[in-house]
């Protein structure tokens, strides 16, 4: 999946992820309900909110550290033994920093 093909899908899933954050961090900043009872669980959703933006963030951070990587010889190698990761293992996660055989050792 390298060249065009994965650059697309990486920019296509950076598009959809700042999206939902930005949507998550609208919510996040939401003024709470005068009702304590309904206050209790606008702060449980929050934390929901919270760990969806975390998620969010880390996942931006691993498609830009691919997009990086992408047009070097460095997009499509192992971070750890150097070796190609496959590409059906790129097209599934384009972000994939380890082949197979590093992934399932750690």
């Amino acid at each position: 999946m390298q060249g065009i093909t994965a650059k697309q899908s990486l920019l296509k899933r950076q598009v959809e992820l700042s999206t939902r954050l930005k949507a998550v961090e609208l919510d996040l900043h939401k003024a709470y309900n005068q009702d304590s009872g309904e206050q209790a669980v606008e702060r449980e959703n929050d934390e929901v909110l919270e760990a969806i933006a975390s998620e969010t963030a880390k996942e931006l951070a691993q498609i830009d550290r691919a997009l990086s990587k992408l047009g070097t010889d460095q997009y499509g190698s192992c971070d750890q033994c150097g070796e190609p990761i496959g590409n059906e293992r790129l097209e599934v996660l384009p972000t994939a920093t380890t082949c197979i055989s590093c992934a399932q050792s750690h």
